[in-house]
């Protein structure tokens, strides 16, 4: 076998195991220089200062153009000091699932570096018989773990760190508990960080959903139809009411009230599987190392839309984009992690 057939077939076998990334270009620049220049920018521009104690964020999962500089308040957040293992939980905007799915790549391509992925932790999941596989169609088809690699990789910059890609499928409150508890251990390992890929309110016609307060808050939901007559409450200050409404119930850290919130507003908060199974090993957590909710804490540190949306007529697309850093109590890995 000559040299270049060789190199050919190394070429092969890196192909088979690597994820591409496949947004780049469109999502996202796939050119080196100018992603790096962007994230450095961004995470220069977002006035945060890294957070001791941080063990996850709820960051977005948008195009960059929408969501890159909101990202940065959250990856800038980030103290990495000893994490060595990343959990990443997207949603599942493809395929339908009843639960979740693991990858079967070894690692994953960006354009500021490729992320190997923690194949011991993937098998340690995959033997509790509680998780599908992706195929490489479906993880390189799926955008909401992908968006948060450069950033991943930009903010661990040095570091020697491994991730574990969760695809999340349409779980019901029980399954979101059940996931919770499984992966409450592994969140929290003094060296383990999570990552829980939402945007908040996608609102108009193509995401069939118009909901909106009639008056500001409190009042009730109605749908809001072409032919309606201009509203008094603007429909971009209506979706900001809707998206702070449950940023205030997911800091109670409750996943029951997430969930009947969720019920009642029907909010296309696009992550809200992920945060679900957050919350419900947050709550996990605090029951097995004997605490209440008051001794961790969920803070939002930004909120963004993509366009306002004023009146009647003007049903464009919006995206709300919210950013949160959750702190932990040290006691947790000691009660936990035996």
């Amino acid at each position: 076998m000559s040299s270049r057939q060789v190199n050919r077939y190394l070429k092969f076998l890196s192909d088979t195991v690597q994820r591409r990334a496949s947004h780049a270009g469109s999502w996202y620049s796939s050119d080196t220089n100018e992603l790096n220049e962007q994230l450095v920018e961004w995470l220069s521009s977002a006035q945060v200062e890294p957070v001791v104690g941080c063990k996850a964020i709820i960051a977005p999962h948008a195009g960059y153009s929408y969501s890159g500089p909101a990202a940065a308040w959250a990856y800038k957040s980030i103290d990495t000091t000893n994490i060595k293992h990343i959990l990443v939980l997207g949603p599942s905007h493809h395929v339908y699932l009843p639960g979740c799915a693991l990858s079967t790549m070894k690692s994953y391509e960006t354009p500021v570096g490729s992320l190997p992925i923690d194949t011991s932790l993937v098998a340690e999941l995959r033997a509790t018989g509680k998780f599908e596989e992706m195929s490489r169609a479906t993880d390189e088809e799926e955008h909401s773990l992908e968006m948060h690699l450069p950033y991943i990789r930009k903010t661990f910059e040095g570091l020697d760190v491994t991730i574990v890609p969760i695809l999340v499928g349409a779980l019901d409150a029980a399954a979101e508990h059940v996931y919770g508890e499984l992966l409450a251990p592994y969140l929290a390992r003094a060296d383990t960080f999570t990552v829980a890929s939402s945007d908040f309110c996608h609102w108009g016609l193509r995401f069939q959903y118009t909901m909106h307060y009639p008056t500001e808050p409190p009042a009730e939901l109605s749908r809001l139809s072409r032919n309606a007559n201009r509203p008094s409450f603007a429909i971009y200050k209506s979706i900001e009411a809707l998206d702070r409404e449950g940023m205030t119930i997911i800091e109670k850290i409750s996943h029951g009230d997430f969930v009947s919130y969720l019920q009642r507003t029907r909010n296309t908060i696009c992550g809200r599987h992920p945060i679900g199974v957050l919350l419900a090993a947050m709550n996990s957590l605090s029951t097995a190392a004997g605490t209440t909710t008051k001794a961790q804490e969920i803070r939002f540190v930004r909120y963004e839309q993509s366009s306002q949306c004023p009146r009647r007529g003007r049903f464009q697309c919006q995206l709300c984009i919210c950013v949160c850093i959750i702190l932990t109590p040290l006691n947790w890995q000691s009660s936990v992690c035996k």
